[in-house]
């Protein structure tokens, strides 16, 4: 089965200079599967393909204001966010890296939290423009990426994930994610799969 171009969107989560970029607080742990997985070329692949093909590219970055008042609970991933000083408005280190910014359509507003769609535009974005199908890539694989899946799946949109523009913090999450999770809730698969079902 192919997707539509004018009703598939790429929500590409993240893809922030904190967790892409040496020597920002959260590369290290995603490294390994960066390097290996090559995450930041083929989002780049993705990003350029789907927006050439006419799908919508849209980025959706984490950020909280600067003291954290807007962070919600201190517990748990969020309570490393503070402790990282990690996505903080205003700092390099939560802007959307440069490879994707030529790509990118729009950008979500809002998000705080694990899922894409709580308390942001993201529904509104994609109703808007009659989305049907949508692919989901970015970081961490396990936690934002299937959070934000498991709401598209329950908005009734057609979910894919596509695993190589995705990374976890071990090879173990990422695998149980791809083999495991992802399949009870989306169409599992690399860019160049996606790309090639544009019609």
């Amino acid at each position: 089965m192919g997707f539509k171009a004018r009703e598939t969107a790429v929500v590409m989560i993240e893809f922030q200079n904190d967790f892409c970029k040496p020597g920002f607080p959260l590369y290290p742990g995603v490294e390994q599967i960066l390097k290996e997985y090559k995450v930041i070329e083929n989002a780049v692949e993705l990003a350029k393909g789907a927006k050439a093909k006419g799908v919508l590219v849209v980025g959706c970055p984490i950020t909280f204001e600067p003291d954290y008042k807007d962070l919600g609970q201190e517990f748990g991933i969020k309570a490393n966010v503070k402790k990282g000083g990690t996505f903080r408005k205003g700092t390099k280190g939560a802007e959307f890296i440069d490879e994707l910014k030529p790509y990118v359509d729009i950008y979500v507003e809002g998000k705080r939290g694990l899922d894409g769609f709580h308390g942001t535009n993201l529904d509104t974005i994609l109703r808007y423009r009659e989305i049907k199908n949508v692919a989901i890539c970015g970081f961490l694989t396990n936690v934002c990426v299937e959070s934000t899946a498991r709401t598209a799946y329950d908005l009734n949109y057609h979910v894919i994930i596509i695993k190589d523009c995705t990374a976890a913090l071990s090879w173990e999450e990422q695998r149980y994610a791809e083999n495991k999770l992802f399949p009870l809730i989306a169409e599992v698969m690399t860019h160049k799969e996606f790309l090639e079902k544009i019609e």
